[in-house]
């Protein structure tokens, strides 16, 4: 059995090794030059709700990106404003650890392989179309491309092309291949209806910060600078595409972490104003790079899908990640990932899909989100398990707790340990 995945993100690494577990040759294909995508820049595990989620998934016996976040974690356990018990991987050493995991199971990675169509008899894939001309045929298919960028898209919606980390200038841009299926993507929006939303944070270079602001990150894990008064801005609040930092204090704040650049935590920041606050006086964006005035714009690009993780018309197409619903992290990502790599084995075998029950955080979190989008609202949101609605929504029911016992019962109880890791071939 043949598994083709389409892009190398944090869903689509998880999606080939749930899926590689499963027992099938797993063929993942990525338009850049490196795994990870947006991961190479984020860092931020395991705060609030993700710490319930990443617990859940590994009982499910789909943890190994976890386990590799954990290991290559500098900071563990820090708090700042909104989030508590953060964990901060380094993205300058993630993504050759996944990589090699990946390999290592028997994974075939091709980079720099943008795939730009499908061929499809009635409603069913039967291969994809490499930008190069190759055919590469297949029996399930799992569409994790994300939803950021074209650079069209950064233009019309953003403030244009900041020469983010997925760079298509020079890799090529997305393409929608469920679109090219014939099936019509949803599209998230920001509150005076306009589509998509900013990326939700800049990377500074280490070396362009003052010593003790520096000293104080690599020692904590995290600086809290004062914004001068005549500089607060909460409007900008309103364009993240990560609502669960739309609080005052990210306003009132400049909030600097610690991932082995120094991750700032706004949409951009003019660099003139940056430099106004002490110890920044020298600051330097790295990524995005016009960081001083725009990133790149999110969530135009969702399939309609089932609770499985297929997508609604096409009989042997999954998708994972931002590409199945207006989700925020890495977390969210390697769940709806790991769900989409087992239940495309379940598809090619003819066995029935597993969905996750509503008494799981990440059963519950894929319903929700999925409920939701479906009204104008619910595309004004966005679904995360550390912050915003669904974090609230994950106390309210009690799903929410950082206690591992509890989680591993959880799963027990459900007959679900070990689920994803179980070889179906």
């Amino acid at each position: 059995m043949k598994v083709v995945i389409i892009g190398g993100g944090w869903s689509g690494c998880a999606a080939a090794i749930t899926a590689k577990k499963a027992g099938a040759e797993v063929y993942l294909y990525e338009k850049t030059d490196m795994i990870l995508g947006l991961g190479n820049i984020g860092g931020i595990m395991r705060n609030n709700g993700r710490f319930t989620a990443a617990e859940e998934i590994i009982a499910l016996g789909a943890g190994d990106l976890i386990g590799l976040t954990d290991a290559n974690s500098t900071h563990r356990n820090i708090e700042f404003p909104g989030h508590n018990h953060a964990w901060l991987y380094n993205v300058n050493k993630i993504e050759p650890a996944v990589k090699n995991h990946l390999i290592n199971m028997g994974i075939n990675l091709n980079l720099i392989a943008r795939v730009i169509d499908v061929k499809k008899h009635k409603d069913k894939i039967e291969g994809i179309y490499l930008s190069n001309g190759d055919y590469v045929d297949g029996d399930v298919f799992i569409e994790t491309t994300g939803s950021t960028g074209p650079m069209g898209n950064c233009l019309r919606y953003g403030n244009g092309c900041s020469m983010c980390v997925l760079r298509c200038p020079a890799f090529g841009p997305r393409v929608s291949l469920s679109s090219r299926a014939g099936v019509e993507d949803l599209q998230g929006e920001r509150e005076d209806d306009v589509l998509g939303a900013f990326s939700g944070s800049c990377k500074l270079c280490k070396e362009s910060i003052s010593k003790e602001i520096l000293d104080e990150l690599e020692e904590t894990g995290v600086a809290v600078l004062k914004v001068p008064n005549e500089d607060i801005n909460l409007d900008k609040l309103k364009i993240k595409v990560c609502q669960q930092y739309a609080l005052k204090e990210f306003a009132e704040n400049v909030i600097l972490l610690d991932t082995g650049h120094v991750k700032l935590m706004t949409s951009y920041y003019p660099l003139e104003k940056l430099r106004k606050i002490k110890g920044l006086e020298n600051a330097k964006y790295i990524d995005p790079y016009a960081g001083g005035k725009g990133n790149s714009i999110r969530y135009l690009s969702v399939a309609p899908r089932t609770d499985d993780m297929k997508v609604k018309g096409i009989d042997n197409l999954f998708c994972a990640g931002e590409k199945s619903g207006l989700f925020v992290g890495h977390t969210e990502a390697i769940c709806t990932g790991s769900l989409a790599g087992h239940n495309a084995v379940r598809c090619a075998l003819g066995m029935p899909l597993l969905i996750l029950p509503k008494a799981t955080a990440i059963g519950d979190i894929i319903a929700y989100a999925n409920y939701k989008l479906a009204t104008k609202e619910g595309r004004r949101k966005r679904y995360t398990f550390a912050g915003a609605e669904y974090f609230n929504r994950m106390k309210e029911l009690g799903l929410y707790t950082i206690d591992v016992e509890e989680i591993k019962k959880r799963i027990s109880k459900l007959n679900l340990s070990g689920i994803m890791s179980e070889k179906l071939i």
